[in-house]
């Protein structure tokens, strides 16, 4: 993707050397402050040299790893400076700080509506990043919202740009996860292939990120994982919803009792024919089947009743 961001060119020392320069010209200033009695000239150059001191103060720049300075020179963007370390530039550019560490937003779930038009609540844990520093600071309105007090410090202003773009990163990703969230159904989908909110989670994820990173491009931050990490029917719908659950799962049992306790009727009925235990008309046969059938199925305990008399 096309971006206008580059890296400073300009005038950089070592701040090492630039800060030895630095206190050289101080002295000189206040030598010259101190020949000022015996000749005004030294005052007039003296003035000039402190104005150059405070000047040149305002040029050191110190970067940790992972951070970078945004120059601009009177409202013209110089480039962005990444080097870690203590270095001296152009006094006259203005530096905005930000950081290019990875964040976490853990923002609350939220209420969607899914594909099925149930209401489900739904949240999400994201990894972000600022990835492009020109498109963060020019193409939102990050500066506006993250604007400082008259008295506010450089590590304050980068604070606040930092919330500012978290803000917009947590506004982005409501709407993405409820856009995302309305595609699908939360499960019990009517197709077994058919992709579910509640089975699918990977895919979902993937499908967040993607979503993500083409709403956050534009603002230069970049979405390294995203998933959901809340799914549960919102509280109107969930008792009932729980009930549905409860009689699948019912069901599904009582299919898996059925299937079992036919398969042991047959096998009963099989090796009483091939022992030749006892012979059984097909009348005494359909007897034997449902009162095995209902010792197996039942839910309560069968109670035997014993027939000491003639079969027949």
């Amino acid at each position: 993707m096309k971006t206008n961001e580059f890296s400073y060119k300009g005038i950089c020392l070592n701040g090492f050397l630039a800060l030895f320069i630095v206190i050289v010209l101080f002295a000189a200033v206040i030598y010259l402050f101190i020949q000022a009695d015996n000749n005004s000239t030294y005052a007039i150059f003296g003035a000039i040299g402190m104005m150059l001191f405070a000047l040149c103060m305002n040029g050191f720049i110190k970067l940790e790893p992972n951070e970078a300075k945004v120059l601009v020179f009177f409202g013209k963007y110089s480039g962005t400076f990444t080097k870690t370390g203590f270095y001296w530039v152009n006094p006259l550019l203005s530096k905005k700080g930000v950081s290019l560490r990875a964040r976490n937003l853990n923002p609350e779930p939220i209420k969607v509506n899914d594909k099925a038009g149930n209401p489900v609540m739904i949240g999400m844990v994201l990894v972000w990043k600022l990835a492009d520093t020109y498109k963060a600071l020019f193409e939102i309105d990050s500066q506006s919202l993250a604007a400082p007090a008259a008295n506010t410090s450089s590590r304050g202003v980068a604070r606040m740009l930092s919330q500012a773009f978290e803000n917009f990163v947590r506004v982005q990703s409501d709407a993405a996860l409820r856009q995302v969230a309305g595609l699908y159904a939360y499960d019990n989908a009517d197709s077994a292939d058919e992709l579910t909110l509640r089975s699918n989670a990977e895919v979902i994820n993937e499908q967040l990120v993607t979503t993500l990173n083409e709403r956050l491009s534009m603002a230069g931050l970049h979405v390294i994982e995203a998933r959901i990490n809340y799914l549960a029917y919102a509280p109107e719908i969930a008792a009932v919803m729980l009930r549905r659950q409860q009689a699948d799962a019912i069901i599904a049992a009582r299919e898996k009792i059925v299937d079992g306790a036919v398969s042991m009727v047959k096998m009963a009925l099989d090796k009483l024919k091939d022992e030749g235990v006892v012979d059984l008309d097909e009348e005494r046969k359909a007897a034997m089947v449902s009162n095995l059938l209902v010792v197996l199925c039942g839910d309560e305990p069968a109670q035997p009743v014993v027939n000491s008399g003639s079969l027949y």
